[in-house]
């Protein structure tokens, strides 16, 4: 590898490299400059006027994975310094940075890893075939036929390859195809949440940077979504250097590469990754100084806007005018003609997987819940509770069971394959990973709004009994705020997706019209303003303005229809719940440690504990991971056996799977487990609570003391406590559960008048498949 490098990056070709990058950042960081001063005004002047949009019904967590560990688990990763194959124990951290160990003895102990992968940027394959196609695509200068066999030798054929178009590429393989979903997933999850962009709080900075590289790649003759704008501002840079320099470098270097077709591309791999690197430190060291230089200057800069805020805007709406004179006609003859015939198409395209996305999420959320309540009746205590609360917390960055709610953005790349032609833009993967990112977003407020209002009763109401019913409660008044919350997202994502297709499309088009002409409006702007005041950034505000009318109508229209679940934009549920925004400040609530308080204040006996137990299905099951064993690769690979994890009750023996129930039919057949004979005071009348449960309105007048017992548990769940007493569904609560799709976890049969023996045969369903989860990993 190093003769390779030294043999075609000589001094001169380095020498090259770094003169040519330096004139790249120079043009770049010009724009940048430039653009900063008016992020600053944009920013105060948004402070001042800020009317604020419509209240968000969720809470939002502000630190939702604080110290916490997202996957971990066993990869056979090559090694191309010995091309050999090693074991090694791979770490998901908080920040999406994937580390890797020797082993897990070494992560226990807390040694420093043995290398970090930052996986901004890269797409995530899991067959040898999809690496060959995007290796002979990017190849420059490619002659005679494509070579389709690999130049890594894998041990298995479920392999794991990250790629990336400038940076080193990551081999990884597992022994099972379950594995390789599993960690394909991981990957993904750890590329999508490094792709999102920049932070958003940063109100000057990322604005600045943000429109500094669209700016920069329209003056290149670039318009449109870019697929490299991923990870931070360096990452950024360098790509853009690299998207500009690796052309001229390959016709230099690629001709001089000798020997096969397959020789030559490795070589050149290992070429490219060393020009990244020397990219990437000559854009850090430049781009530090720019921001340094920058933030110097801003408290000067505030000091001129602030006094003038008033006459710098007018001054801007005056140029705005007469610029808006000249450009709207021909901005709305463009859109008239060429952009609104096809809104209605692309709005479409967009909001079948969008709402579909959004719609799984719920149904991942409900089944979630359903699980909790159900399994809190089975166990006594709280401990338990907190327990599953801890797990939900983790719910929307679990990447596992998070797919199939990613899988139907997924379909937005066939959907908007037929408009990217016409519209000219890169990817429609820039609008797949923002759809998922929201997703992900909406579900982590779900789970924590439901987290606080159920730590708010409990903390209220301590009675065991009322838990099952105040989870329902909670469950479907949060419910109410996601749809409407979904709603609000889902247009806001409409729009803006409309407006990244249209506006490069319009801009491209007008601008070979326009651009001799711009530069004759900064007479109009007064040289003190002129630092806050830019034609370029007024002409793409008056053309955004000519399509943004068609749009916003487009998404209203889309509202009424009823097949996409919108919200009219009259419906404002702003304030409605003020006693809810008391709690946004709160921490984020560590159920294990406050559970296990509660319980040790109030311990319940072993034997109530197994009366319990005995009465209800545990649907909890273990999620079963498996790994492979640490082995030398010379042995046959082919044998290494997957290991399950012990479960969380102790026992080493592997647990059954058991599928979550898809249906309330479901649910209420995975209870049905036995039909029993048995007397009900004739006094006492069944009624069904709407949420399909079977209670007594009236509270028995008396109790004896071996009904103490029964009088703990909830009243909406009328369950004995004899180990011998089993119920089943009665034909009226079953009718009305079937009508009700909220309907609850637990329903009893009819009572039979036939016997007054108290005997019971139980039986328990067979278990089924369950869906596949990862390896979550608590707080270390």
């Amino acid at each position: 590898m190093g003769d390779v490098i030294s043999t075609h990056l000589d001094e001169n070709k380095r020498l090259f490299i770094s003169e040519r990058t330096g004139k790249i950042l120079d043009e770049f960081f010009q724009f940048y400059e430039e653009q900063y001063p008016l992020a600053l005004f944009n920013k105060i002047r948004y402070e001042v006027e800020d009317n604020g949009g419509p209240q968000p019904q969720l809470l939002q967590r502000k630190t939702p994975l604080k110290d916490k560990i997202i996957f971990s688990g066993n990869l056979y990763q090559y090694l191309e310094v010995n091309r050999r194959w090693k074991n090694r124990y791979f770490v998901i951290r908080d920040d999406y940075s994937v580390v890797y160990y020797d082993g897990k003895m070494n992560f226990d102990r807390g040694a420093s890893p043995k290398g970090l992968i930052n996986s901004a940027g890269y797409k995530v394959l899991n067959t040898m075939d999809q690496y060959l196609e995007l290796i002979n695509s990017s190849m420059p200068g490619i002659k005679g036929k494509a070579s389709s066999s690999p130049f890594v030798k894998l041990p298995t054929e479920f392999c794991t390859i990250l790629w990336h178009p400038f940076g080193h590429h990551h081999y990884f393989c597992v022994v099972s195809e379950k594995e390789q979903q599993k960690w394909h997933a991981v990957f993904q999850d750890c590329v999508r949440h490094l792709n999102n962009g920049l932070p958003e709080d940063c109100k000057v900075e990322t604005p600045a940077f943000s429109d500094a590289v669209r700016l920069y790649r329209q003056s290149k003759d670039q318009y449109g979504t870019w697929e490299m704008l991923c990870g931070n501002q360096i990452q950024i840079t360098t790509n853009l250097v690299m998207e500009e320099l690796l052309p001229e470098l390959a016709a230099m270097i690629y001709p001089k590469l000798k020997g096969k077709l397959h020789d030559r591309q490795k070589d050149w791999i290992l070429i490219t990754e060393a020009v990244q690197k020397m990219v990437q430190v000559q854009t850090k060291v430049r781009y530090e100084a720019v921001l340094q230089k920058c933030e110097a200057a801003r408290s000067g800069l505030e000091g001129r806007i602030r006094p003038d805020l008033d006459q710098i805007i007018s001054s801007k709406e005056h140029v705005a005018n007469k610029l808006r004179v000249f450009v709207m006609p021909k901005a709305e003859a463009c859109v008239r003609n060429k952009v609104q015939p096809c809104i209605p198409s692309i709005l479409d395209a967009l909001m079948g997987p969008t709402s579909g996305g959004f719609s799984e999420v719920r149904d991942l959320f409900f089944k979630e819940i359903v699980e909790i309540n159900k399994n809190t009746l089975n166990e006594e205590g709280k401990q338990k509770l907190g327990e599953y609360m801890e797990k939900l917390s983790l719910l929307p960055y679990h990447p596992v069971k998070m797919q199939s709610c990613y899988e139907q953005l997924e379909q937005l790349q066939p959907q908007l394959k037929e408009l990217q032609q016409r519209f000219e833009f890169s990817s429609p993967a820039v609008f797949v990973q923002r759809g998922q990112i929201l997703l992900r977003e909406i579900l982590d407020n779900t789970v924590y709004t439901f987290e606080q209002l159920l730590h708010q009763s409990l903390a209220n109401s301590s009675e065991k009994g009322q838990m099952c019913q105040t989870i329902q409660r909670i469950q479907e008044r949060v419910l109410k705020k996601y749809d409407y919350d979904s709603s609000s997202v889902r247009k806001k994502f409409f729009r803006e997706a409309l407006l990244q297709i249209t506006i490069p499309y319009l801009l491209k088009n007008l601008s070979a019209s326009v651009n001799t002409t711009l530069p004759k409006f900064q007479e109009f702007i007064f040289e003190d303003f002129s630092k806050f005041i830019r034609v370029d950034n007024i002409f793409e505000e008056v053309v955004l303005q000519s399509v943004c009318k068609d749009i916003m109508l487009a998404v209203k229209e889309a509202a009424v229809q009823r097949k996409h679940n919108l919200f009219r934009d009259s419906i404002v549920m702003s304030g409605s719940d003020p006693n809810l925004l008391l709690l946004g400040e709160a921490q984020n609530i560590n159920w294990n440690n406050e559970m296990a308080n509660e319980e040790s204040s109030d311990p319940a006996s072993g034997s109530e504990k197994r009366r319990r137990m005995k009465q209800v299905v545990s649907m909890i099951q273990d999620d079963g991971i498996s790994r492979p064993y640490e082995v030398d690769m010379a042995t046959n690979i082919k044998q290494i056996a997957e290991v399950e994890e012990v479960g969380s009750s102790g026992s080493s023996e592997p647990c059954s799977p058991v599928k979550s129930p898809d249906s309330v039919k479901e649910i209420r057949d995975l209870l049905t487990i036995g039909k029993i004979e048995t007397t009900v005071p004739n006094t006492a009348e069944d009624t069904s609570m709407t949420n399909g449960m079977v209670c007594k309105d009236e509270i028995e007048p008396e109790s004896n003391p071996s009904e103490e017992t029964k009088n703990e548990l909830p009243q909406n769940c009328q369950e004995s406590v004899q180990s011998s007493h089993e119920c089943d569904l009665s034909p009226s609560a079953a009718e009305h559960i079937e009508n009700r799709p909220s309907s609850s976890v637990i329903a009893f049969n009819e009572v039979s008048d036939e016997s007054n023996q108290e005997k019971a045969n139980v039986y328990q369903q067979k278990d089924s498949s369950d869906k596949e989860t990862g390896e979550e990993v608590s707080i270390p």
